[in-house]
């Protein structure tokens, strides 16, 4: 009975998610489904993305989290429109709360949607959202551990954030070792350094984003 539970519970999902992707192909909007533990710089990351490259993009945010807008209301500060989904315990978002949440936007003027994820490395990776792509967000004070101990959300994203790399002179870090970890479980898969809140390696995300946003307003 399990089994036959957890396949009506994701296959609902992926109905939901095919509906929301063939939305966001028609509107030729990029969406980044964006994971990471909680406390991993999500929201910094896209306050510093939406600072850079609003003059450039029209930027809006899913948000969810298990209670309150404040994360929301960060982004909205920033003067991106922001809507935020409260789980009330729920560990993770899927496709069928993105597209309820999805009537609050008009897709037709948004260029790159994020949505960010509820804080979790284990629930959020196996639910389709009907993204563009899944972007994990790894932070050094997490430590070495991550990579190898949630290897599916690893496996599953094809671009991974390591996040305030500005601490690593004050913690026992090693960049080759998450490397090598991340390269045994999904090589095809990237990793750039970067610090949300100096902006260093910002640039390589900014990039990363650019070239996803052509090649999606190409299909």
């Amino acid at each position: 009975m399990k089994v036959t539970l957890r396949t009506d519970v994701l296959t609902n999902n992926n109905k939901a998610a095919m509906f929301n992707r063939e939305l966001f192909h028609d509107t030729k909007t990029l969406v980044i489904n964006l994971m990471s533990s909680p406390g991993a710089g999500k929201t910094t990351l896209l306050e510093e993305t939406v600072k850079n490259l609003s003059g450039k993009y029209r930027i809006a945010v899913i948000e969810g989290d298990l209670a309150t807008e404040r994360d929301a209301d960060r982004i909205r500060a920033m003067g991106a429109k922001a809507v935020q989904i409260n789980t009330h315990g729920g560990c993770h978002l899927d496709a069928r709360m993105v597209a309820a949440a999805l009537g609050e936007f008009d897709l037709d003027v948004i260029d790159i949607l994020f949505i960010e994820n509820v804080g979790n490395l284990v629930c959020p990776s196996g639910y389709d959202l009907g993204q563009s792509h899944k972007v994990a967000v790894l932070s050094v004070p997490e430590g070495n551990d991550k990579i190898p101990k949630y290897p599916q959300m690893f496996m599953r994203t094809e671009l991974v954030l390591l996040n305030k790399i500005d601490l690593l002179p004050y913690l026992d870090f090693s960049m080759d070792e998450a490397r090598k970890d991340l390269m045994e479980i999904n090589p095809k898969s990237a990793l750039f350094p970067l610090s949300a809140r100096t902006q260093e390696g910002l640039h390589n995300w900014f990039t990363w984003l650019e070239g996803a946003f052509k090649r999606c307003v190409r299909q």
